[in-house]
Order: structure tokens, then C-alpha cells, then sequence
């Protein structure tokens, strides 16, 4: 597959706005969003349907596409975020024009339920795209670690060569190595609905990161079983676990994560390391990764290294 770079993206340039999972419910967010990027020196374009819904679900994914399809077509805008994860990206995945976003590539970000759509891309295009911070939930009020690893990341193509973590994330070494494989991810829930569809990457020689939110260790635990049981998890070079609570330093955390985290780490490849905590998840302090980007994770009790090994975006 041949893997296609999105332009980096400078001050000035337009960036568009499209609602493809669900819409936000606090149209004011929507505003200081847009008052933000305007202010770190972009142009936004909002889509013609953006955050519009229907009671039929049909009327609801014509809007969607049409706007999905308006902003790739658009020669003007040069990124596109989402603004929201939730629900219905997956609904889109089987009418979405390939062959369109593949002519225009250019920078996607959002992560959650987006995860469906990013990993549909990377599938049908070679698109390295960006799971990361969405204009309504994470750039009203972002703090400084999400907006330096966002802005780094989709403007500078070395700067994702790189990637710290967050200083409060504890991280945890499952199993020491060091590979190098496509980053391939998202959120769990998502990811493994896509499971035996055509629009799931392969897995054969990726960096498999994930999370997830409001699930309990039971849920997780089946959603990671069905992975190795479709014999893809075993076919990754690494596994990168984000966060799983919106507060990594909760107390009342499950514990339970970390026993199914070790569990389906010694099933994994004997040299394929294992980490958890990564910056990664439903938090506020949230890195942003090119997902179909070659990447190279180094792990063990005393270093933690991760980064692309090439440029995800062009200068």
C-alpha cells in the first residue's frame, strides 16, 4: 500500500470543522473552539451541516458525508478536525468516496468513536492521520501538553520523531523491547467492532496503542480476548496501552486493568514489549499520534522512547 503524507500545516491556513459521530449538545463549546483556533493563528471554515442532526439516522448520515466529502474536495482547507466523538462514524464507513480523500490528502484529527474513520482511511488510502484532540471537547480549554504535541506534531515534520510522555502518567514496562512497526490504534471499543470488516489495518507487523473510558475490566478483558482470538493482536510488534479512566491518578481505579494488561502481554510475541500509561486516552492531557506512521517504541523499567521514524507530514 502505497502511504500517502499530508502537507504540515501553517499559520494562516484554513482548517474545517466537520460533526461525523455525534453532535455537542453545548453549542457555546463549539464557539470558543473555533475563537481558539482563530487566535492560535488559523482561518476555520465550519461545515455546511456541522452539528446537525436528525431523528432518522439516514437524513443525519447524508449530512455527514456530505460534509466529510465537502472539506477533503475543498482546495482551500488544508486540515480538517472533527468535533466530537460519541457515536455514528461507523455507519459511514461503507459509503465514504476513497478515492476522493485519496486525491486531496490532507491532515484528519480526532480520536474516540473517530477512531472508526482514522483507521477506515489509513485502510482504503495510505492516509497518515492524527488521533488526537477534537475542536468541542478538547480544544475549548486545552492545556499546555495536548496544544505543544498537536501544533508539534501537524506543523513540524520532525517533531513527532519524538514523542513524551505526559510528567504526571505513570508508566509502566509490561514487557521490555524495542520495535519498530505502523502505528495502528485507537479506541478499543471502536477498534474491535471493526473486527472481520474491510476497513481494519492489518495488523501484521504494527505498534498496536489503545484505550478506553466508562468500560469495566470484564468488558475490556472480552473486547482484547476477541482481538487475539481473530489471531490479530498476535501478529503485532508491540502493544502500547494509554489510559483507561479519565483520571490516571484515580485511587478508585480498577486494578484489575493491570492484571489483563499482563495477561494478554504474555500472550503477545516473547519479544514484543508491552507498556502501559501512555499519554493517550479520554484525559486532558492527551498526545497526538500519526496513526500509519512508522514508529519505534522503546520500553523497559529504567527508559521509555517512542516516536516516528519518518516524517508524517510534509514540509
Amino acid at each position: 500500500m502505497k502511504i500517502l503524507i499530508p502537507k504540515a500545516l501553517r499559520r494562516g491556513e484554513v482548517i474545517g470543522l466537520i460533526s461525523p459521530s455525534s453532535t455537542c449538545a453545548e453549542p457555546e463549546k463549539i464557539e470558543r473552539a473555533v475563537t481558539y483556533l482563530e487566535q492560535s493563528g488559523y482561518r476555520v471554515k465550519t461545515s455546511l451541516y456541522l452539528n446537525r442532526s436528525e431523528h432518522d439516522p439516514a437524513h443525519t448520515d447524508r449530512y455527514k458525508l456530505h460534509d466529510l466529502h465537502q472539506m477533503f474536495a475543498d482546495r482551500d482547507v488544508r486540515a480538517i478536525f472533527c468535533l466530537r466523538g460519541g457515536a455514528g462514524a461507523t455507519r459511514l464507513l461503507d459509503r465514504i468516496d476513497y478515492a476522493l480523500i485519496a486525491a486531496n490528502p490532507k491532515i484528519l484529527v480526532g480520536y474516540s468513536d473517530i477512531t472508526a474513520l482514522s483507521l477506515a482511511v489509513f485502510r482504503k488510502t495510505g492516509l497518515v492521520n492524527f488521533s488526537g484532540p477534537m475542536a468541542a471537547t478538547d480544544l475549548v480549554e486545552p492545556n499546555s501538553y495536548t496544544e505543544e504535541h498537536l501544533w508539534g506534531v501537524l506543523t513540524d515534520p520532525g517533531y513527532a520523531k519524538s514523542l513524551g510522555n505526559f510528567s504526571d502518567h505513570v508508566i509502566g514496562c509490561v514487557k521490555p523491547g524495542a520495535v519498530t512497526g505502523r502505528l495502528i490504534g485507537g479506541n478499543l471499543s471502536v477498534l474491535s467492532s471493526l473486527v472481520g470488516t474491510p476497513y481494519l489495518p492489518a495488523f501484521s507487523g504494527s505498534l498496536l496503542f489503545t484505550e478506553d473510558v466508562n468500560e469495566p475490566a470484564y468488558r475490556i478483558d472480552r473486547m482484547l480476548s476477541h482481538l487475539f482470538n481473530a489471531g490479530l493482536a498476535q501478529k503485532c510488534r508491540g502493544l502500547m496501552f494509554g489510559q483507561f479512566s479519565k483520571n490516571s491518578a484515580d485511587e478508585n481505579r480498577d486494578y484489575r486493568f493491570d492484571k489483563i494488561f499482563t495477561y494478554y502481554a504474555n500472550r503477545m510475541h516473547q519479544e514484543a514489549p508491552v507498556m502501559t500509561g501512555l499519554s493517550y486516552g479520554h484525559i486532558r492531557e492527551l498526545m497526538t499520534l500519526p496513526v500509519g506512521a512508522r514508529c519505534r517504541l522503546e520500553i523497559s523499567p529504567e527508559r521509555f522512547s517512542f516516536g516516528a521514524v519518518e516524517a508524517v507530514v510534509s514540509a
